[in-house]
């Protein structure tokens, strides 16, 4: 990993523009490092939702809630995922590719937390998913995948059927711009690619928040997904946030902001 350069100095974090390599690829993104706490800090990664990558900017509409962990003492890793400038574009059939980046990172925080550089004031032993919409989506595939996942906040996530993902995708956000490379795509890669058929693999807790009054993103597909992992047995909590839609504001985002540090003060620090 790498900073390219210090974008923000306050009295409660540092963020710094950085990259990272990921199969062949760099990826960018930042980093917010607590000022006001002692290191080692628990390793939050922040994975935002679906905007139009010609109008993203790093410093997107999910650096407040990665602002707020910072303050709270987790060190906050951002990463723009590929096809999101300035990183670069590769293969992402069902955003497996950007998962691929999520999971690249994590290998870093694992090899360099605690090493001179920008990871040393990392926990390597307390690392946390934090996911929005299409961000949500792509940390249910990660849980299924990292077993050095101790903790995952999902907000108004997509589905972990990836049927349901590209039927919402094609026909409804896209109006069939979008999703062409998956609608050839065989029945049984929809099976092979779904976490959902998956998650008796789940290692880590999970909090899932979603509004009620979410018109891009089902609010059954989080009520399902809880559902599932309390079928398996796994550590789950599940809110639903009246009045609320896929981005949250007011109380309602007070509130969810509140939960999630709770949960993941709890999870990866045990307080």
């Amino acid at each position: 990993m790498r900073v390219e350069e210090v974008l923000a100095v306050n009295s409660y974090f540092t963020r710094t523009l950085i990259s990272y390599p990921s199969d062949g690829l760099t990826i960018y993104g930042f980093m917010d490092i607590p000022q006001r706490s002692i290191p080692p800090f628990p390793v939050v990664i922040a994975v935002h939702g679906y905007i139009d990558p010609q109008i993203y900017s790093t410093v997107d509409y999910t650096t407040r809630y990665a602002d707020a962990l910072a303050r709270a003492g987790f060190l906050v890793l951002h990463p723009n995922l590929r096809g999101y400038p300035p990183s670069d574009d590769g293969p992402d059939l069902f955003r497996v590719g950007m998962a691929v980046d999520v999971l690249n990172l994590i290998a870093l925080v694992k090899d360099q937390a605690g090493q001179a550089g920008p990871l040393e004031a990392a926990d390597p032993h307390a690392i946390g998913l934090w996911g929005h919409s299409m961000g949500g989506g792509i940390s249910t595939r990660v849980m299924t995948v990292s077993p050095d996942i101790r903790a995952v906040v999902l907000y108004g996530a997509m589905s972990g059927d990836e049927r349901k993902n590209f039927e919402r995708i094609f026909g409804y956000f896209s109006d069939g711009t979008r999703g062409w490379e998956e609608l050839l795509a065989p029945e049984e890669v929809f099976l092979r690619v779904s976490p959902i058929y998956y998650l008796d693999r789940v290692q880590a807790a999970v909090s899932i928040h979603h509004g009620e009054k979410d018109g891009g993103v089902p609010l059954a597909w989080s009520q399902d997904l809880c559902q599932n992992l309390r079928d398996l047995g796994k550590s789950v909590e599940c809110y639903t946030y009246p009045g609320q839609g896929h981005t949250f504001s007011g109380d309602g985002d007070a509130l969810f902001v509140q939960r999630m540090i709770q949960f993941l003060d709890q999870k990866l620090i045990g307080r």
